[in-house]
């Protein structure tokens, strides 16, 4: 996944190609594909480097601990996706794998508090020291920055360690 992001920022990078136009574009009908297209998105190479680190991370934690990361990887797209879409200002248009990289570090933290198991929960105290500063994205008040993608992101990855835990008792 990451190498088609970098591969689509650079395709996005050539004189008179725009992709970022297709992201996730508030409660209009052209903004629907956004849901899906906007992880692989980005507002340049800046934006692309500040994500891909997390996203390697977090990704390879949920792939490695968990072995769902296909189902989190999706779930999280599609649920944080929508709720941007249906929730966040009108007019606006929201890119980046930041979604999703508040959605895994979110789901890893929620794995570990309702699996208890050890290694899960050594994997959520990782992710919450590494990674706690986060929680100031899901707030609003930084210009350019899509906090609804990082606030539904983050429930959505919430949700999925709920909906995939292994025992729901």
């Amino acid at each position: 996944m990451l190498a088609v992001m970098w591969g689509e920022e650079i395709v996005d990078s050539l004189p008179g190609v725009n992709l970022d136009q297709y992201g996730i574009q508030p409660r209009s009908a052209e903004g629907l594909i956004g849901v899906v297209t906007a992880p692989f998105l980005h507002g340049g190479f800046d934006h692309l480097i500040a994500n891909s680190g997390a996203f390697l991370i977090l990704g390879s934690l949920v792939a490695l601990t968990t072995k769902r990361f296909w189902p989190v990887t999706i779930g999280v797209t599609l649920i944080g996706g929508l709720a941007t879409w249906l929730l966040a200002g009108a007019n606006t248009n929201h890119i980046g794998a930041s979604g999703l990289v508040y959605g895994f570090a979110a789901f890893l933290v929620a794995w570990g508090v309702l699996t208890r198991k050890l290694l899960s929960i050594l994997v959520s105290v990782v992710v919450v020291l590494m990674y706690g500063g986060i929680v100031v994205g899901v707030l609003p008040g930084q210009p350019g920055i899509s906090w609804q993608g990082h606030l539904f992101g983050a429930l959505a990855g919430v949700l999925m360690a709920l909906v995939l835990r292994p025992d729901p008792r």
